[in-house]
């Protein structure tokens, strides 16, 4: 996981310091060794120089701690991902619910620390096992970790709160256990062993944490469900609860008594703060560089464990203690990833392929963090400091999670927290070198390379703001939620006949009108008359009165169709995309249809009604921002069809520019042995219609027969070989474009 510290393995309690670079017997700045005791000061074995340090953990006893350790961080990196899964449709497939997850699990790991911290530090071994042996017991009583259905949201809830809510009944206390394991275990191996440093643990715990991140997206998701996945991981909890009760019942001794060298100085209120804020910077920007990847393309595991895996690599190379962290090389690296970053950000690069995006914001994070690590591993208080220094990065990775997924989404109308990090960054890196008496760069502040690297970091910071100034003045409203960042822009107003309104979520269109009276009524974008969906209510609607549902609001275009007798069922899971539809345009308000809008997601929303009889099916949510999955299983056209009348019509709209999901609609209608055929429709400039694809499906082949249908359909090549999504199963691989 990923929240500052505790994810490097930092606040698990992995990423310990023999040491300050001034105390390192090797005498090399930065240098580190990796252990144990940070919880426990008396465990921190400072020996005398001439007393040669303790050889790692040996034996039955270090053997039976190493497996525990290594269990215990894969267990805590795997659940993250599988939770968050599962959970996903509940929420519309919303990029937010992992970073809310993220926040969740940050905020735990930050209570693990402290509760291995504050038992050690206050209780008698004996009074220890106790405690832990009944938190233990509580873990196993609260498993599987499968959330009930009684926790699906209705729509009226916070989102946020009900996730938090809903991690914190379903895996809080599992979590919280395994986020205390690696500290306390390596605590009470130290006890009673004078001279231990168990510094081998460090290697034990960060293979079991990588391990987890890596083997998931290859190893677990595509071969098991959801289901067999949350179940085979509380099975693995229970034999961790086992191993951990087996130690916690061993003979550890008595904790050898606190006998300090004479202390340094304590680290001074500022350098704390800092401390905080380097974890901060690199958290943020785990969470908001997550963000920008995952609403852009999906919600999906790989787009949370690639981020999450550079964030913990950047961590272990800094505190590895060999030197990886070169600061002029990776200082200059950082300038270049900040101004190529800024530069995709801005209006001008909004439509960049996959194959530039993901690789340039994943280079960007890893360099980032390693900057705000390398020069947290430089900061490194002496030995008798540890527990402050951890602590404070713990805090600096929740403070960042809270922050993006906590204050964000309510305060900002748009992604703004990732130009907020990177100015930060910059800010920071001459916050640290400015006090940093050793640093070539401070000796030469008012050198050429002093004022270069100053004048760069206001340069990416006027930038910045002028972006943020431009897209925000450039609209007419901008308005932000848990689910995405919405604008109203005005166009060609200086031509009433031209003039238009359009909706925008995040860079994807979803609805456009005209301003002038006369022809708001026009249907725009991807739903002109000679669409998939146009052509579908256009054709049903000769049969008589219609009854069509829509998937995916918008602005209310697809209203423009309806006629008196019509009813027309919208169902949206964005609370302000509903208001805006009603207070910004005029699709609703003018349809001649009755207009029904049903709030929440559309899935949860069609399974709690009874059956609709709907003539046709409009599924209109993945032309862009993250794509809800959960939309396009079989079960969930199953239940489309259930909804539709006999020989119904369910148009789904697949125009989207990273993902080709033909196949995807063409296998699952294959499945269910419904005709399936695409529709492409040409643009057209002065009627405001973009091009556009729709699959329409359907077992009625005299519908096909239609003149005006048969005209526009192309059939789609069977696909046998590509894989049937269904609710536990479904990959991104093979369709990305």
């Amino acid at each position: 996981m990923a929240a500052g510290c505790p994810y490097s393995r930092l606040s698990s309690g992995t990423l310990c310091l023999d040491g300050d670079s001034r105390y390192n017997r090797r005498g090399t700045h930065g240098s580190m060794n990796m252990g144990v005791a940070h919880h426990h000061q008396s465990t921190m074995a400072e020996l005398p120089e001439n007393n040669p340090p303790s050889a790692g953990p040996r034996g039955a006893a270090g053997i039976l701690y190493g497996l525990t350790i290594f269990v215990g961080a894969f267990l805590l990196f795997q659940v993250e991902p599988i939770i968050a899964k599962i959970i996903l449709p509940w929420f519309g497939g919303a990029s937010a619910v992992w970073t809310t997850c993220l926040l969740f699990f940050q905020v735990v790991l930050l209570l693990g620390y402290l509760y291995a911290h504050w038992i050690i530090n206050h209780f008698r071994p004996q009074t220890q096992t106790r405690l832990h042996l009944g938190l233990l017991a509580l873990g196993i009583i609260l498993l599987p970790i499968m959330p009930r259905d009684a926790w699906k949201p209705l729509g009226s809830e916070t989102p946020s709160l009900h996730i938090l809510l809903l991690l914190s009944a379903t895996v809080g206390v599992p979590y919280f256990l395994l986020s205390a394991t690696s500290p306390l275990l390596q605590a009470w191996y130290a006890q009673g062993r004078r001279g231990a440093q168990p510094y081998r643990f460090f290697a034990l715990s960060n293979a079991g944490s990588m391990l987890a991140l890596l083997t998931y997206p290859a190893g677990v998701e595509p071969f098991f469900s959801t289901r067999h996945q949350a179940m085979g991981w509380s099975l693995a909890f229970a034999g961790f609860a086992v191993l951990s009760a087996t130690l916690a019942l061993r003979p550890r001794g008595a904790a050898e008594p606190r006998n300090l060298a004479p202390s340094t100085p304590r680290p001074t209120a500022s350098l704390q703060v800092l401390w905080v804020s380097l974890a901060a910077c690199g958290s943020t920007f785990l969470l908001a560089i997550t963000n920008q990847l995952s609403q852009n393309v999906a919600a999906i595991p790989f787009m949370w464990i690639l981020p999450l895996s550079l964030y913990l690599l950047s961590f272990i190379l800094c505190f590895e203690g060999r030197g990886w962290y070169w600061r002029d090389l990776f200082l200059r690296l950082m300038a270049v990833a900040l101004g190529g970053m800024a530069y995709v950000l801005s209006s001008n690069y909004t439509n960049l392929p996959l194959y530039v995006l993901i690789p340039l914001f994943s280079a960007g994070l890893f360099l980032c963090c390693m900057v705000c690590h390398g020069e947290l591993a430089r900061l490194k208080p002496a030995p008798e400091h540890l527990t402050s220094f951890y602590l404070m990065i713990a805090m600096g990775g929740a403070v960042g999670g809270i922050f993006v997924a906590g204050i964000a989404p309510y305060v900002f109308p748009g992604f703004f927290e990732l130009d907020i990090a990177m100015v930060s960054c910059a800010v920071l890196v001459l916050v640290v070198l400015r006090r940093d008496s050793s640093s070539t760069f401070y000796q030469a502040r008012w050198q050429p390379a002093w004022l270069m690297m100053v004048l760069l970091s206001i340069l990416l910071a006027g930038f910045l703001v002028v972006q943020i100034r431009r897209t925000v003045t450039g609209s007419t409203l901008m308005v932000r939620n848990f689910y995405g960042s919405l604008r109203v822009i005005d166009q060609d107003t200086s031509d009433p006949d031209d003039a238009t309104r359009q909706l925008m979520n995040g860079t994807i269109t979803h609805g456009k009108e005209f301003l002038f009276p006369d022809r708001r009524m026009e249907p725009t974008t991807y739903y002109g008359p000679d669409s998939g969906a146009g052509l579908a209510l256009r054709v049903v609607a000769r049969h008589g009165p219609l009854h069509a549902g829509v998937i995916g609001l918008g602005a209310g275009t697809l209203a423009a169709y309806g006629r008196p007798g019509d009813r027309y069922s919208f169902y949206d899971i964005n609370p302000l995309v509903i208001e805006l539809a009603h207070s910004q345009f005029y699709f609703l308000k003018g349809s001649k249809a009755q207009i029904e809008i049903v709030p929440g997601d559309a899935r949860l929303s069609l399974e709690r009604q009874p059956k609709q009889d709907f003539d046709v099916l409009a599924v209109d949510a993945f032309s862009g921002d993250a794509i809800p999955i959960h939309l396009l299983t079989r079960e969930a056209f199953v239940l489309y069809f259930r909804h539709l009348n006999p020989g119904g019509v369910l148009a789904v709209h697949v125009s989207n520019r990273y993902v080709d999901l033909k196949p995807v609609v063409q296998r699952v209608a294959q499945s269910l042995r419904k005709l399936v055929y695409a529709v492409d429709s040409s643009a057209d400039e002065d009627k405001e219609i973009f091009k556009a694809r729709w699959v329409l499906v359907s077992d009625r082949q005299e519908f096909f027969d239609e003149p005006q249908i048969k005209a526009a359909i192309k059939p789609l090549p069977a696909r046998a070989d590509f894989p049937l999504w269904t609710d536990d199963y479904s990959s991104l691989w093979k369709i990305l474009k």
